[in-house]
């Protein structure tokens, strides 16, 4: 048994330290990565990261493994078949060690605040903000070693704050905001003017960051797809505020978003767009954002013989294995954390409002062992104002503003 890892893989794992964050783009290979790091630092032999057999690990030594992940990828079981090749499991007869190896998902990482002297790999960057999966991942940093794993590590310096607190260049969130940020004077609501000092942000920054640079084999083709919609009906609802489909007032920013979102999504000249796709890309994953757009996506008829497969809040079902399938996907519950390599083509039947959910999506098939070179990513756009402005924030990697855009609307 022997594994290789590639050469950027290993210059990663040589710059790794406790804390650290292993940044590397979506389908670069950063559990297999971390795993590695993880052999290392409990006694394995780097030769076998070279393409030499198997060395076991010491196992007077070595301590428990938990991974802390998405919920998909814990009920997927990618991880297990990661470990595998460490000959370690989540199943204590499979484990060739006598440590405990756990893979679970961050709405549950609160179970694991009073573990100590263990080995915690997260993955998936979710430590922002203060929310209860913060506080228990300062609890955890505080007794245990650690790294973590993101493909977008931060858009912002207050994204760095728990992590810095973890590494200890700071006390709490009031000290880096005591000497960072200065807040706008007259805002209803606490809202950033400017950031101060960056240059030793900067350093911290570039202390704990590990960047997997690697050459992709594959080529990336995005294109947009023009499509239409009913401009008198949007107008009406964006002049009158009122629900067309519940036959009520619209009561907020987000409420008229969301009725001038529909009607631009449900016209059916975006599904005829979606139709003439599926016919040159006949195994195609198909993202949305709304259940309307699903009973939309799942009663169209694609040809003869198509299966249709689901992952959603409401069905998980796996990949089809069929000569033509669509996998219809919604953004928040499947943008990340699993892989296909079946298909060269990723339909955005609509736009995420995130830039970071955007790029994860694409990841799905760019993938280390994919067999295709040529990926084809489909994007549906009208030119209604709501789209356009949501391609303005995605463009300039930003996530779209549901009040501003009302505001200046």
């Amino acid at each position: 048994m022997s594994i290789k890892l590639y050469d950027y893989q290993l210059d990663a794992i040589d710059k790794m330290k406790n804390g650290c964050i292993l940044c590397g783009g979506v389908g670069s290979g950063k559990s297999m990565t971390s795993l590695a790091y993880y052999y290392l630092q409990n006694g394995g032999n780097i030769s076998f990261l070279t393409g030499d057999e198997y060395n076991p690990m010491d196992d007077c030594r070595i301590k428990d493994l938990y991974i802390i992940t998405t919920a998909r990828k814990r009920d997927t079981l990618e991880w297990e078949g990661e470990l595998t090749n460490f000959l370690l499991s989540t199943h204590s007869d499979a484990n060739l060690y006598s440590n405990k190896v756990i893979v679970d998902s961050w709405n549950n990482i609160g179970k694991y605040s009073d573990v100590k002297n263990a080995f915690f790999i997260f993955d998936e960057q979710r430590v922002v903000g203060s929310g209860a999966w913060v506080k228990a991942f300062l609890k955890i940093t505080k007794s245990n070693e650690w790294i973590l794993l993101s493909a977008t590590p931060g858009d912002t310096w207050q994204d760095y704050i728990p992590v810095f607190i973890a590494n200890g260049f700071y006390k709490n969130k009031t000290e880096f905001t005591r000497e960072h940020i200065i807040f706008k004077r007259f805002s209803k609501f606490p809202q950033v003017d400017k950031y101060i000092n960056t240059g030793r942000l900067i350093r911290l920054r570039n202390s704990v960051l590990v960047n997997m640079k690697f050459d992709r084999k594959t080529i990336s083709h995005h294109e947009d797809i023009p499509v239409n919609y009913d401009v008198s009906k949007y107008k009406d609802v964006q002049r009158n505020r009122w629900d067309i489909w519940e036959d009520k007032p619209i009561e907020n920013s987000g409420g008229l978003c969301y009725a001038l979102r529909r009607i631009v999504n449900t016209d059916e000249s975006r599904q005829a767009a979606l139709l003439e796709i599926i016919e040159k890309h006949p195994k195609a994953i198909i993202f949305y954002n709304f259940d309307y757009e699903l009973d939309i996506l799942k009663n169209l008829y694609y040809g003869d013989g198509f299966e249709i497969a689901e992952w959603n809040g409401h069905k998980h079902q796996p990949i089809p294995d069929s000569e033509n399938w669509v996998y219809l996907v919604q953004y928040n519950a499947g943008a990340e954390g699993w892989n296909c390599i079946k298909t060269d083509t990723v339909i955005f039947y609509s736009q995420n409002y995130s830039y970071k959910v955007m790029v994860q999506s694409s990841g799905r098939i760019d993938r280390l062992n994919t067999p295709f070179t040529d990926l084809y990513y489909y994007h549906l756009k009208s030119r209604s104002g709501i789209d356009l402005a949501i391609s303005r924030a995605l463009k300039n990697k930003k996530k779209f503003n549901e009040t501003k855009f009302v505001n200046d609307m």
